[in-house]
């Protein structure tokens, strides 16, 4: 399993840095069917990867970034006591992360929803 993720990881990485965006960290999530091990759930989404911006990544600094981070950013802002049910996301956070996934959409394929 480590293998394959690091296979998988180096691939996606070297694609993505192709494009101007890294990426910082994944997660896969395995399954097996008997003894065969199976790669299961999404891969390399905006909400199973943090995808940041090459060209605006500074040491130090907190990159432009095309994933759900700034969802967990707000709710942490929020007051949220992460131990009821989170609030409601306000529509602006709600447009300014679909508009980011749309964005990465593009810059990965070059195609637009």
């Amino acid at each position: 399993i480590k293998d394959k993720s690091l296979e998988l990881y180096s691939y996606a990485h070297d694609l993505l840095l192709k494009k101007g965006i890294i990426l910082a960290d994944t997660k896969f999530e395995f399954g097996t069917i008997g003894s065969e091990v199976l790669l299961i759930d999404e891969l390399f989404t905006p909400d199973s990867s943090r995808l940041w911006s090459l060209e605006d990544y500074e040491m130090g600094k907190s990159p432009k970034s095309y994933d759900k981070q700034f969802i967990r950013d707000y709710l942490e802002n929020s007051g949220w006591d992460k131990q009821s049910l989170p609030p409601p996301l306000p529509e602006e956070v709600i447009e300014q992360t679909r508009q980011k996934y749309l964005n990465i959409l593009k810059i990965i394929t070059g195609k637009e929803l």
